[in-house]
C-alpha cells in the first residue's frame, strides 16, 4: 500500500495573495508591510498550537486586539488560503476516485484547519493532519514519525509532496518518498501509476 499525502498551502492552494493579505492589514487599520512582515515572523508559532489566535493575532499587530478582530481575521485568514490549484485538486479527485489511499499534513493553527476542513476538495480527503491539533511542525522529524504511526504505515509506504524543500527533506529523512512539488503535471508524471490525465 502507498499512501500519498499531499501538503496543503502551495499545493492544494495557490500561495496566498498579497491582495489578500493587504485586505486583512486594511480590515485593521495596520500597514500592510509590517502586518505581512508580523503575520510570517510568528505563524510558526501559530502553526505549532503554541499561540492561541489573540495571542498570533496581538502579535502580528502589536496591540491587544478584539474578539471581533479576531474572529474576522481569522475568516479572512482561511479564505485567503481557499482558492485552489485546480490542477492539483483535479488530480487529487482523480486519486480518491481510483481508491487510492490520500492523506494531508498541514502546518496550519486549529483555527485554520477548522476552516479548511470547510472546503469540498479539503473534506473529499478522509485523513487530514493539522500541525496545530498534532502540536508539532514540518520539517521536525516527530511530525512525520506520527503521520506514519496515524496511517499505520511504514514510512517507505508513504509519498509526500509539498512545494519546501525543507518539508520534502524533513519526509526524506523519516524514509518517506519526498516530492517538490511545482505544477501539477509535474507531480502527475512523477507519482507512480496516475493517470496522465485527460486531452
Amino acid at each position: 500500500m502507498t499512501w500519498i499525502v499531499f501538503d496543503y498551502g502551495g499545493v492544494l492552494s495557490l500561495p496566498q495573495p498579497d491582495s489578500d493579505a493587504e485586505a486583512m492589514a486594511h480590515a485593521v487599520g495596520a500597514e500592510p508591510e509590517e502586518f505581512k512582515r508580523g503575520y510570517w515572523e510568528h505563524r510558526l508559532a501559530f502553526d505549532r498550537g503554541s499561540l492561541t489566535p489573540h495571542a498570533y493575532w496581538s502579535a502580528v499587530l502589536g496591540r491587544p486586539v478584539t474578539h471581533t478582530e479576531v474572529a474576522r481575521l481569522v475568516a479572512m485568514d482561511v479564505a485567503s488560503w481557499a482558492h485552489p490549484d485546480t490542477g492539483t485538486v483535479a488530480l487529487l479527485g482523480e486519486l480518491i476516485e481510483a481508491g487510492r489511499d490520500v492523506a494531508l499534513l498541514s502546518n496550519a493553527p486549529v483555527c485554520i484547519g477548522e476552516g479548511l476542513d470547510e472546503l469540498p476538495w479539503v473534506a473529499a480527503i478522509g485523513q487530514r493532519f493539522y500541525s496545530g491539533r498534532m502540536g508539532l511542525v514540518k520539517p521536525d522529524r516527530q511530525i512525520y514519525d506520527e503521520l506514519a504511526r496515524a496511517l499505520d504505515a511504514e514510512p517507505a509506504e508513504i509519498v509526500f509532496i509539498d512545494d519546501r524543500e525543507e518539508n520534502v527533506e524533513g519526509a526524506r529523512r523519516a524514509g518517506m518518498t519526498g516530492v517538490r512539488f511545482t505544477d501539477a503535471a509535474t507531480l502527475r508524471a512523477t507519482l507512480p501509476g496516475v493517470p496522465s490525465g485527460h486531452p
